[in-house]
Order: C-alpha cells, then structure tokens, then sequence
C-alpha cells in the first residue's frame, strides 16, 4: 500500500491531486482545515490547523495508527494576498508568512520521521518566486522566495538521510486562489489611500498575467509524474507567463522603468 500526507486538500489543486492519487493506488491522508466537498475512495480526511503545531500532531498520531511509513509529503496549503508592503496590517503581514512558510516547516518537521527511504517531500511554489516581484503582489512573492530558500537547504540536508525534495513553480492555476486574487485586488483599490491613482492600472497587468490558466489537474498529474519518478528533477515548471520571463530578463532598473511607466500614465485627453 501507498501512503501520502497532503496539506490543503480542500483546495482546489490539493482536491484534484487527491483525487489523481487515490485513483492510481494511493491512500492520501488529507489534512485542512476546512472539509472536503465531496466522498473519495482512499482519502482519509483529518481536520487540522496548520497554525497549531498541537493540531499537527493529532494528525500525525492518526496517521500512525494507520501506518507508520508514508511515500510523500505533499504540501500545497497556501493564501495569497495583495496589498502595499506600507499599508498592510501586522497580522496580514504575519499571518501570509504562518500559512504560506511556517505551516511548511511544522508539516515536514513532524512528518518527515515517517518517509521511506527515497521518500519525496513536494512543495508547491509559484512562477513568481525566482522572479523579481510586481508591485502590490511582493508579500506572496516575497513567502514563496522564502519557502524555495527553505526547499533547498532541505534537499541538502534529506539528501543525507535518502530522502528527496521537489518544487513546483506552476503559473496561474484555476482554483479559488484566482478568486481570491481578484477580490483582494478589489479591496486594495477600494482601501488604498496611497495609490488609488494606479491601482486600476495595476489591475490590467494582473489580468494579462493570469489570463492564461490552467486546470488544477494538470498539477495534480506532474504530482503523480514526479511521484513514480525513481530520480525526479529538483525543480519544475508548468504554465509560465512569457510577459513575466522578458521582463526578468531585463536589468532591474529597466523593470522598474517599465513599471512606473506603466502605473503613473494616464488616459489621453480628446
């Protein structure tokens, strides 16, 4: 039998590679806070705080009783926020950080025990993180740098222990975090006092950036590729944004240009 722990399966990408996994063989063990929407074969759903390294722990003794040796740990639980670096509040601020990094590292920390030999940690990352981050969206950037920073000092030191790391930097995914992307866009123009001017220019890039999404299941096959893989790569890509990868590839002062240029315009008077 096949055994997988895997964060955020409520979500809308964490559902769909539950769903992939338990069709090949796998048992998944689903922990969220929040219940599944539907029945699946094969998943064990085990309520569980993120936030709470109590809460993990309860999870982590309802999966030993079950088996005391898992293939993976999936991580995909993640938030996304939009807002300025000066005018998000502290909890905001700390809270995209607890969800988005410090549940990754409570997760895999207590987990980690149970991996097999040549066990796979994956961690769900994002286009942006090796990018130079856009204005308003660097606080989601700014964790997803950190968790790949994470990942790799990870995959030096479970390399010692024969286990393996693997990222996902996918682009824009269709699942209820585009949603949310869009709703806190909406937010930040209506609440911003410092840039209310640019804030519906802003709101064209990032329509143009997630306009070209892609179904949660194609996540969820690489997650199988990867998982049957005896020697899979550290990092994949999936769906990266053209617009994104030329703008990085120019100098930084340039970007910033571009992005100034772009955000202070205003309409032509007829």
């Amino acid at each position: 039998m096949k055994y997988v722990v895997l964060s955020g399966v409520s979500g809308g990408m964490g559902l769909a590679i539950a769903k992939r996994l338990t069709k090949d063989g796998y048992t998944v063990f689903g922990l969220d806070i929040k219940p599944v929407s539907e029945e699946i074969d094969n998943l064990i759903f085990i309520k569980t705080n993120l936030r709470d390294s109590n809460s993990i722990l309860e999870a982590f003794d309802k999966v030993n009783e079950v088996t005391k040796e898992i293939d993976a740990i999936i991580n995909t639980a993640g938030i996304y926020d939009l807002n300025s670096l000066i005018e998000i509040s502290e909890e905001d601020f700390m809270k995209i950080f607890d969800i988005n990094v410090f549940a990754i590292y409570r997760l895999n920390k207590v987990f980690v025990h149970m991996l097999k030999e040549r066990g796979k940690v994956i961690m769900i990352s994002s286009e942006l993180a090796p990018l130079d981050p856009l204005p308003f969206t660097g606080l989601y950037a700014i964790t997803k740098s950190t968790i790949e920073k994470y990942a790799y000092s990870l995959r030096m030191e479970l390399q010692l222990l024969n286990k393996q790391v693997v990222v996902i930097r996918p682009g824009a995914v269709n699942t209820s975090l585009l949603d949310v992307s869009t709703s806190r866009l909406d937010e930040f123009t209506k609440n911003t006092e410092l840039y209310k001017y640019n804030a519906e220019k802003f709101k064209s890039i990032v329509d143009s950036v997630e306009n070209k999404k892609i179904p949660p299941e194609k996540i969820a096959n690489l997650v199988y590729k990867i998982l049957i893989k005896k020697k899979p790569r550290y990092v994949y890509k999936i769906n990266r944004n053209p617009l994104l990868i030329m703008l990085n590839i120019t100098p930084k002062k340039f970007q910033n240009w571009v992005i100034k240029k772009i955000l202070l315009s205003k309409k032509k008077s007829h």
